[in-house]
């Protein structure tokens, strides 16, 4: 939390260029809110940068699970939203989620609440992961990176359960150490 507030201010004129760049490629609200499952299973809101064409949400269960994945060629990602992905900038916001407590810098990354429900239901021990604050990166983020199908998920669970088990302050810097080369290469994040 420390260093999400020494970084703040460093921060401020890029997030600001940012948001005014979302407002002029699409239209809809700069930030993009959606219900997310967290430490000990606690629900809370992440904050990320908007990537998507805003739309009106269509109701049912499969619905929800399926708005929930983004596959790497979805229409609904923007011109701008692409590149925001591909930097991870618009997971920048997030900051706001780590200053709240709900996340931290590094730990598995929380899953919309209809995917981890889903999930919880289909795969034995899902909810273990719960037992961490979930992060802006991870142990599966920088070795997998981004998953689209629900075929990939055991192997980030695999990460996920990795990072728990050896959760240690050396594993951290390796992680951050791999998250700039992930961000520099623009790979991981589709």
């Amino acid at each position: 939390m420390v260093l999400s507030i020494a970084i703040l201010p460093f921060l401020i004129v890029p997030l600001a260029i940012t948001a005014l760049a979302i407002r002029i490629d699409s239209p809809g609200s700069i930030f993009f809110r959606q219900e997310r499952i967290g430490y000990r299973g606690r629900p809370f809101h992440v904050l990320k940068f908007r990537t998507m064409a805003e739309k009106k949400s269509r109701s049912g269960d499969v619905d929800l699970v399926n708005d929930a994945i983004t596959k790497d060629d979805d229409v609904r990602i923007t011109r701008l939203g692409r590149f925001l992905r591909q930097t991870r900038i618009d997971e920048l916001p997030q900051i706001y989620n780590i200053l709240r407590g709900d996340m931290s810098w590094i730990g598995p990354r929380p899953e919309a609440r209809p995917l981890s429900e889903w999930y919880e239901k289909e795969i034995p021990f899902y909810s273990y992961r719960h037992i961490v604050r979930p992060g802006i990166t991870g142990w599966a983020q920088v070795n997998q990176g981004h998953v689209a199908g629900i075929s990939e998920v055991h192997d980030k669970l695999r990460f996920d359960f990795y990072y728990i088990k050896n959760f240690s302050m050396w594993l951290d810097l390796v992680i951050l150490f791999k998250t700039v080369l992930v961000v520099i290469r623009g790979s991981g994040a589709k």
